[in-house]
């Protein structure tokens, strides 16, 4: 039952009745409802902005996010040891590799730079995680383009590799004739007395005494461009073209085991000692070309002597004793 409510009327010094007007009424029953309803409405908002009402299917895709952003987390850890993998082996290639090889070490600027241009992460922005996803697919680019990176130095390591074995066999790193089949190492590259002017002249070879038919063998890979008698003072002599600009020459010999155009490998027989052209005695005369000039090929021994069989040879091959042609 409601109140009923009352006033004081200082004329009539007495309490009359309040009567309430309808449109009072009205408006207060207006502003109830309109009242009620921000509440409700705001109550609403709160609810569906909190975690305390959500339907299954918004639980369900809470925890899909969840383990995503769980999953991402282990990304990022992967990527890392990938990283320092990765930074391992360039460090190699720069520091060990491409310096053996001579080549020019990749810099750092060039493995870690990212993409310019158009923005190809656009796709990815508006969402709750963009930041994290974005991130974490510039550094799978970027890895990506590290191992692309790495793997044409490599290619390229491979290739310098290639090229490398093929000098160290092309260069005429050998004694043309065995240490058991030589007499002795008459005379070496310098300044020597002429056999048959007893002038000094410059010898530009090597002079190994040995009996007429003991072999002589190429001392690198490569091709034989000329065996034949054309060459004045050589007699039958022999030209290997190792490539690279090397040449090695053999002259005075008594016959040959090879001929022209053909390929022969280092430590090949290739002819036979003899005393044919300009030649006092049975011997080998051997020269060593490189870039069209003659050099000492003294140096070019490493292959077949050791070092007191070396220290010999060099003891005899400074004196400047008489050449044998």
């Amino acid at each position: 039952m409601s109140k009923v409510k009352y006033y004081y009327d200082p004329d009539t010094l007495s309490y009359r009745k309040i009567e309430p007007r309808k449109s009072r009424r009205y408006r207060n029953i207006a502003l109830f409802f309109l009242g009620s309803f921000l509440f409700g409405f705001l109550g609403l908002i709160l609810l569906l902005n909190t975690n305390l009402v959500n339907t299954p299917r918004e639980l369900s895709l809470a925890r899909e996010v969840k383990n995503y952003e769980l999953q991402f987390e282990f990304l990022g850890k992967k990527m890392e040891q990938i990283e320092n993998v990765l930074a391992n082996i360039e460090d190699r290639d720069n520091n060990i590799y491409r310096l053996y090889f001579e080549a020019n070490p990749i810099p750092e600027e060039q493995r870690r730079a990212g993409f310019g241009g158009v923005n190809r992460y656009k796709s990815l922005e508006g969402f709750n995680n963009s930041e994290m996803i974005i991130s974490t697919t510039k550094r799978l680019d970027i890895i990506q383009k590290q191992m692309v990176i790495q793997s044409k130095s490599l290619d390229e390591i491979t290739k310098l590799a290639e090229e490398k074995e093929k000098l160290l066999a092309a260069i005429p790193a050998i004694q043309p004739i065995k240490n058991e089949d030589l007499a002795r190492m008459a005379s070496g590259y310098g300044w020597r007395s002429d056999p048959f002017t007893k002038a000094r002249k410059m010898h530009w070879g090597m002079d190994f005494t040995s009996p007429k038919g003991t072999p002589i063998y190429a001392s690198g890979d490569g091709t034989i461009t000329r065996a034949d008698n054309n060459a004045s003072g050589y007699g039958k002599h022999i030209r290997i073209d190792h490539g690279y600009g090397y040449m090695s020459l053999y002259g005075h010999l008594s016959q040959y085991n090879v001929k022209s155009r053909q390929k022969v490998k280092r430590g090949d027989l290739i002819g036979f000692v003899g005393s044919t052209g300009r030649s006092e005695a049975p011997h080998l005369h051997y020269e060593v070309w490189k870039d069209d000039e003659r050099i000492n090929p003294i140096n070019f021994y490493y292959g077949s002597l050791t070092a007191e069989e070396f220290e010999n040879m060099l003891k005899y091959a400074t004196q400047e004793n008489q050449s044998l042609d």
